[in-house]
């Protein structure tokens, strides 16, 4: 841990703490950990893109669950901008994102919202992707050699979700690859915010154009767009609910798949006792999903949250106006909630971790996330059931992101 970060003081007090710093974002838990040591949440000002930004950050469990659900933490995208303006410790410049999609509104706009999405990306339509998740995934280890070395990043754990998020909303094939170049660049830190906004606005102009096609061909395909937009439906999404919705989809469902993959297979690699476990008995698989869920969470931080009242927080009360940030990481290693939470243990009851939130803003895409990492590892260890670092792992780095927690790459051999 770095001079920057300390010291960790509960109450009104302020310290610097720059979460983006190299040290943080390779291994985040020692940091945690040591915040976890103290009471209540920190005060913090958190580099965040292009400015440090005056907030309250929560690592332990319990409060991190009960705060998920709390309403008087609010993520409605209108009320956040003078709040963020008014933490920031320098004048924030250029064009801002905004949203109109359910992770950035409260009831009764999120319950609308939520609602209606929830009448056409049902479970049933999650469950009957299985047989094209499985083909994806078919046709993709087909072209891996046995034996030569490739990024499981590169070539796994991001081409399926790409994929299988593409088709379900029915964006061709084509476009795949700007997409997650676009993702790239809202999602790095290294990203100046004018390619973040510049990325953003073409994401949503291809996601425009795309909803154009659809409701003046009627192509009749089975997909979330059409389903969306199917004229029939008792309520209707407003063009910029509909975009936001869309891009929030394309973009975080993605992100958090492909990280979930990546980081499953370099535990295992790490864990070679356990890795040898779920060879030999596949039936595993689901449980050790949920443990590499609160192992190497996809999301290191919340979304943004800002109080509307007044919260307590252990011995501390965070006021009316103030910025909030929940750590899943920290929450999902807390040794009150997971005993010897550092170890991997693909056989531990990990069901109550926070990978994937809680409450009302509980990840919509969790099933089919679920789904794609156990299709995936449940066929690597059937194709290739020896697998091989090309690199040592301590030389790999992680992603230098603030919310999502994913591998920059992963060189491995993987042998039938």
């Amino acid at each position: 841990m770095t001079d920057s970060t300390k010291p960790y003081t509960s109450g009104t007090e302020t310290a610097e703490a720059d979460l983006l710093n190299w040290d943080f974002i390779q291994d985040p838990y020692l940091t945690y950990q040591e915040m976890r040591a103290g009471t209540g949440p920190r005060r913090l000002v958190i580099k965040t893109l292009s400015t440090g930004l005056r907030s309250w950050l929560v690592t332990e469990y319990s409060d991190v669950r009960r705060l998920l659900a709390d309403p008087r933490l609010s993520k409605a995208a209108g009320g956040a901008a003078p709040i963020i303006a008014k933490h920031s410790t320098e004048e924030v410049s250029g064009a801002s994102i905004t949203s109109d999609s359910m992770l950035f509104s409260d009831p009764p706009q999120h319950s609308r919202l939520r609602r209606m999405f929830s009448r056409v990306f049902t479970m049933r339509r999650t469950l009957n992707l299985r047989p094209r998740i499985e083909e994806l995934t078919d046709e993709l280890l087909d072209s891996i050699p046995a034996g030569t070395e490739i990024d499981l990043v590169e070539s796994v754990a991001m081409a399926i979700p790409i994929a299988v998020i593409g088709e379900l909303l029915g964006v061709p094939r084509a476009a795949h690859h700007d997409l997650r170049r676009w993702n790239r660049a809202l999602t790095s830190v290294d990203s100046e915010p004018s390619e973040k906004y510049q990325a953003y606005m073409a994401s949503l102009d291809h996601f425009r154009t795309l909803v154009a096609q659809k409701a003046s061909s009627h192509d009749g395909a089975d997909d979330l767009i059409n389903a969306m937009i199917d004229p029939d439906n008792e309520e209707r999404f407003e063009e910029s609910e509909l975009l936001s919705t869309i891009f929030l989809m394309m973009n975080a469902g993605y992100e958090t798949t492909a990280n979930l993959i990546s980081s499953s297979v370099y535990a295992l690699l790490k864990h070679p006792e356990q890795l040898e476990l779920l060879r030999g008995d596949a039936t595993l698989i689901p449980n050790a999903v949920e443990e590499f869920l609160r192992y190497e969470s996809p999301l290191n931080l919340s979304t943004l949250r800002y109080t509307t009242e007044p919260v307590e927080v252990g011995d501390t009360v965070i006021p009316a106006g103030e910025v909030v940030f929940l750590a899943l990481s920290s929450a999902n290693r807390d040794p009150d909630r997971f005993a010897e939470p550092d170890r991997l243990d693909i056989r531990r009851n990990a069901a109550t971790h926070l990978a994937f939130g809680h409450g009302i803003h509980h990840c919509v895409g969790a099933p089919l996330a679920r789904l794609e990492g156990e299709i995936v590892l449940a066929r690597l260890l059937d194709r290739f059931p020896q697998w091989e670092a090309a690199e040592p792992l301590e030389r790999l780095t992680w992603r230098y992101t603030l919310q999502f927690r994913g591998l920059e790459r992963l060189p491995v051999r993987l042998h039938a």
